[in-house]
């Protein structure tokens, strides 16, 4: 018998595992990135020391 040859069987392509919907996998998917990314930096001119106010005369 031939290397090229094989008694196996054919594999099928994909099996269906699990009843995920591709919605509910994309929205997983999304809450595990916003859960996992850090909070953005404030930006630079706003978070600035705070302004001091006059006295009063």
């Amino acid at each position: 018998m031939p290397a090229t040859e094989s008694n196996a069987q054919p594999q099928k392509p994909y099996a269906v595992v699990a009843g995920v919907s591709m919605r509910e996998l994309l929205a997983s998917c999304a809450a595990a990135d916003a859960v996992s990314t850090p909070p953005r930096l404030p930006d630079p001119e706003v978070s600035g020391p705070p302004a001091r106010h006059r006295e009063a005369a």
